[in-house]
């Protein structure tokens, strides 16, 4: 699942008024009755961060997250019943100005916003914009902010992917007001010292890290120190001059989660339809090669995913409903027109649901 905070003007999750707060656009009954006895049980529950995020969302606020609680409960036990496990996504940064922003400067830089460097992709980068976090001053805090951050996660999450996993390591740091990400340089992160933190804290932490990208040596150590599997995508391993790449399903390895695609990526169908005829010819033939090939490609990219060594294999909703380019989440450097796909009610059938479980029986995965 996306991140649960309350989006930005973009509707994007990964900007949210608040790393705590769930947003309230996902309530199925948004204006249901919260009791004095709920709310006061969750101020003292959520003491550390309930206060800031009502003084920054106004009078409702409180009442607006017991009933996300609520209702998230009951679909935590319908989950529990049926034996599925909910997994959670943990955005790296919060947006500026957001209520933990506000609430907590002193946590954060002043000078310089987060981003990425300039690569095969783009020239200038990616300037992201978010506040940077002041990792000696939450250091000298036990990290503090970071713990409870993962505390509520795991309250609402029975696993989750931690974002940018590589900015623990080492971030990239721009100048504010730069135009792009071209002007700044790698800075070094908290490594090992958070998660041991939040370790002492927490207890053994059920997360995965998302690597994905240009991955250095060092986060490559610090994963495995961890124990977190890392994220492969299946899209990136038809590249027929890499042969080389850990996503190229021959080189899958067991320490991982694979994804057909990401939010970040098009869905099967309209990947599939827009690959040019090299990369078409190498997903025919992965797919005729294990006797996957028909009519329709993305079922065959579906189980060609769960036939991957990796520990667990995630596939998108629009992949199993066979959509298109239409229903891609999000198309990253495009500021407007994402993160609006909705499914309908009703969109997964039996029908679906028989194919979805046949794939999975057949490769094993059933527990």
């Amino acid at each position: 699942m996306l991140p649960l905070g309350p989006p930005d003007r973009h509707h994007s999750p990964y900007k949210a008024r608040s790393a705590f707060a769930a947003w309230p656009g996902l309530l199925a009954h948004p204006r249901a009755p919260a009791s004095a006895p709920e709310i006061a049980w969750f101020r003292e529950h959520e003491a550390y961060w309930i206060g800031d995020w009502e003084r920054f969302a106004g009078r409702g606020a409180v009442a607006d997250q017991v009933r996300f609680q609520r209702e998230w409960d009951d679909l935590r036990r319908y989950c529990s019943d049926r034996g599925i496990r909910l997994y959670g996504d943990v955005a790296i940064y919060v947006a500026a100005g957001s209520a933990d922003h506000r609430a907590h400067p002193e946590l954060f830089q002043e000078g310089h916003v987060a981003g990425a460097p300039p690569d095969a992709y783009s020239a200038s980068g990616q300037l992201w914009g978010n506040p940077l976090y002041d990792w000696p001053a939450l250091r000298r805090r036990g990290y503090r902010w970071w713990v409870e951050r993962m505390r509520r996660t795991l309250e609402l999450f029975d696993v989750a992917r931690i974002d940018h996993f590589r900015g623990f390591v080492a971030y990239w740091a721009v100048p504010s007001g730069a135009r792009s990400a071209a002007r700044g340089r790698w800075r070094r992160g908290p490594g090992r010292a958070l998660f041991a933190a939040l370790e002492r804290s927490l207890g053994s932490l059920p997360l995965v890290a998302e690597d994905l990208g240009v991955i250095t040596p060092a986060v490559e150590r610090l994963r495995e120190q961890l124990g977190l599997p890392g994220m492969l995508v299946l899209q990136f391993g038809f590249d027929p001059g890499d042969p080389g790449s850990p996503h190229r399903l021959e080189n899958h390895a067991s320490d991982r989660f694979v994804y057909t695609g990401t939010h970040d990526h098009d869905t099967l169908r309209g990947w599939y339809s827009s690959l040019d005829g090299a990369r078409r010819d190498a997903v025919d033939r992965a797919l005729r090669e294990r006797g996957l090939a028909g009519r329709q490609p993305w079922w065959g990219l579906i189980r060609l995913a769960f036939s991957s060594r990796a520990r667990v294999a995630m596939v998108q909703a629009q992949d199993v409903l066979g959509l298109g380019i239409e229903a891609r989440m999000n198309a990253p450097g495009r500021a407007s027109g994402n993160w609006r796909w909705q499914m309908r009610p009703g969109a997964l059938t039996p029908a679906l649901a028989r194919q979805l479980r046949e794939a999975t029986e057949e490769a094993g995965r059933l527990p």
